[in-house]
């Protein structure tokens, strides 16, 4: 069962690297104005987010009762990213030999997207599974718009992840505050 201390601990570094993440994918595309300045204030508002989550992960990891590590459960976490940073980054280094860059926002999302769903039962968070599927959503619809139509797959894509990602971070620290003691 985790303490009180733990999920907040938890809510906290999930608020902290998603809202990071959210940002980097707020920044993303290259838009004119209003877009542009709705992409610069979900950036900040991610950061703000992920700035919360630290001071929350923070108190929680300074609390008496704090869960001792899950050794197996950090090598499993480090292996999923380690594969989801390779799988994207030769991924986007193919599109970009293929002349098909464009498309690199579509398959680091749904890269990023199917990473969730592993991830979730080793930070049980079954809640991840969803957000994934959202995730490869936006990836599908980014695909679709990129070859039925002149609009770039960039503002799509990086303000769909970035507004999932925002989502669930501001999410993680509302449940944190709610969840029982």
């Amino acid at each position: 069962m985790t303490t009180r201390t733990g999920t907040r601990r938890q809510a906290g570094l999930t608020a902290l690297y998603l809202g990071v993440f959210a940002a980097l994918w707020f920044s993303v595309p290259k838009a004119e104005p209003p877009l542009h300045t709705v992409l610069l204030l979900g950036s900040v508002a991610a950061l703000l987010t992920a700035v919360i989550g630290a001071v929350v992960a923070g108190a929680g990891s300074r609390n008496a009762g704090a869960p001792p590590r899950d050794r197996a459960a950090d090598r499993r976490y480090l292996l999923i990213v380690g594969v989801e940073f390779a799988l994207a980054g030769l991924g986007a280094w193919l599109l970009a030999l293929a002349g098909w860059s464009a498309f690199t926002p579509v398959l680091v999302s749904a890269v990023v997207g199917l990473h969730f769903l592993p991830l979730a039962p080793v930070l049980r968070d079954r809640l991840l599974r969803p957000l994934g599927l959202a995730v490869c959503l936006v990836a599908l619809v980014g695909l679709f718009v990129g070859l039925g139509s002149s609009a770039l797959v960039g503002p799509v894509v990086g303000t769909g992840v970035g507004v999932l990602l925002l989502g669930y971070a501001v999410m993680a620290l509302f449940r944190a505050r709610v969840s029982p003691r």
